[in-house]
């Protein structure tokens, strides 16, 4: 599956988000559950599928202030958002 294309004039032209949302329906079968990372509304669609089938894990966006609240409200409590994960991911260098 090719993600990038060049248009015409060769300029790089992406059409990810709609690949990205077929993927994961054509490979629909093939997983039990679905980690989402985006704060994009695109993917509204995909998020509520796989939340009322019971494959969504949990979306993670890396922003709440410019997360879609298209997906806020599709993801429930299955939405993260990176900035409240800080504290648990950085790296703390441990003193001797």
């Amino acid at each position: 599956m090719t993600l990038i294309e060049e248009d015409k004039k060769g300029k790089v032209k992406g059409n990810v988000d709609a690949d990205i949302v077929l993927q994961a329906m054509l490979d629909y079968k093939k997983y039990d559950k679905a980690v989402v990372i985006t704060s994009d509304g695109d993917f509204y669609s995909l998020v509520n599928h796989l939340y009322k089938n019971k494959k969504l894990e949990i979306v993670i966006s890396p922003y709440k202030k410019t997360c879609s609240s298209l997906l806020k409200k599709t993801a429930k409590e299955k939405i993260v958002f990176m900035g409240n994960l800080r504290k648990k991911l950085e790296y703390k260098e441990k003193h001797r």
